[in-house]
């Protein structure tokens, strides 16, 4: 089972929210997951996003394979 770390939109039209969660690489994008590690609202003005550093370590760790929008995140949260 391919676990991955990805983005899940939340919100209302024209006003998207997101979750970053670990999910099975085997589901679809809205359906269940495994665990919430943070949130992203890309509507507001500084762009918030916030995740909880250390799980998503240990999600890593253990072979989760991060998307390439959460990558980019991640490393521009990290500066």
């Amino acid at each position: 089972m391919a676990v991955k770390i990805r983005l899940a939109r939340t919100g209302s039209h024209k006003k998207p929210f997101y979750r970053i969660v670990v999910a099975s690489g085997e589901k679809a994008v809205q359906k269940k997951f495994i665990e919430i590690l943070g949130t992203y609202n890309p509507c507001s003005n500084a762009n918030q996003f916030k995740v909880d550093k250390d799980r998503f370590d240990k999600w890593v760790s253990l072979g989760a394979k991060p998307s390439d929008t959460v990558m980019a995140l991640v490393k521009k949260q990290g500066k």
